[in-house]
């Protein structure tokens, strides 16, 4: 992607520097709800739930929002802040168009762990967004594990990925996710683990939704960039990893949605920039998928 305008967000709390451990807050529904629905790529959930005991801090720990020195992934730093306050720009626009105001979350970047509102982020959990504390959680190194784990490389993939944490939080301020989670509580389990991919599927739709409206703002494609996304989108599909990890699928234990699933619902946002058309609970657009 070829930035041609945009601005680096100052909504960041750079906590790269504190040494990998923190103070894990919380726990009970708010760890619950990351451990299930939000957790980005096939994360292990036990990295959060078996931390949202924990009450010791590490005085090494930076304060939020604490300057650190210079670090070998300070360009991946950049790129993410200067994500990050494309998709702020990008909904705000759209917010408003409807009379709405937008309200950005914080990014926090942290290496190995840190404390956050759903108990302890580690790099094993993967990006996430946080209801407890209405933060965005990325261990930066996150980028090499899309490259080679999920041989999905390159900087439209990257932006993927902080878009669609972008996209929790939208559903988070729109009532979806206290929606969905009030919905979990009355149905099946079976039926709860659907509401959960369904969630994600969304997320990558409004993923999608900010890319078409922030081309030609703020970037321009390249040749090959909605490839990366795609590529992206696909590799972290449930049906991939499980068969990459165990070697079978198992529907039941899906949480984000298959390969084709993400890949249409990016693809649907991307092409129509038109937030209204994500209604993944409802739609049986991708039923044959």
């Amino acid at each position: 992607m070829r930035w041609i305008g945009g601005r680096e967000s100052g909504n960041v709390e750079d906590r790269r520097g504190g040494g990998g451990r923190g103070l894990a807050i919380g726990g009970g529904i708010g760890t619950i709800v990351i451990a299930i629905i939000v957790t980005l790529l096939g994360g292990d959930p036990s990295e959060i739930l078996n931390g949202s005991g924990a009450t010791s801090e590490n005085p090494t720990m930076p304060r939020a929002g604490q300057a650190v020195g210079p670090q070998a992934d300070d360009a991946a730093a950049q790129f993410t802040r200067r994500v990050l306050g494309s998709t702020e720009d990008t909904w705000n626009r759209v917010f408003a168009k409807d009379g709405g105001q937008y309200r950005p979350s914080t990014l926090v970047m942290f290496r190995d762990r840190t404390q956050s509102g759903c108990g302890v982020a580690s790099a094993a959990s993967g990006p996430f967004y946080c209801p407890g504390d209405g933060k965005l959680y990325i261990d930066l190194s996150f980028y090499d594990e899309l490259s080679r784990r999920f041989n999905a490389p390159g900087d439209f993939a990257m932006a993927y990925v902080v878009a669609h944490e972008v996209g929790h939080a939208i559903q988070d301020q729109m009532g979806i996710m206290d929606k969905v989670q009030a919905a979990q509580q009355r149905v099946s389990e079976v039926e709860a683990t659907r509401l959960s991919v369904r969630l994600e599927l969304q997320a990558d739709f409004l993923a999608g939704v900010w890319a078409h409206n922030a081309q030609g703002t703020d970037f321009n494609f390249e040749p090959g960039d909605v490839e990366e996304a795609l590529r992206a989108a696909s590799s972290i599909g449930d049906d991939r990893i499980q068969k990459q990890t165990q070697g079978y699928v198992t529907p039941d234990a899906f949480t984000h949605g298959t390969a084709a699933q993400r890949v249409y619902w990016f693809s649907k946002g991307l092409k129509t920039g038109d937030i209204n058309q994500g209604d993944t609970f409802t739609s049986r657009e991708d039923a044959n998928l």
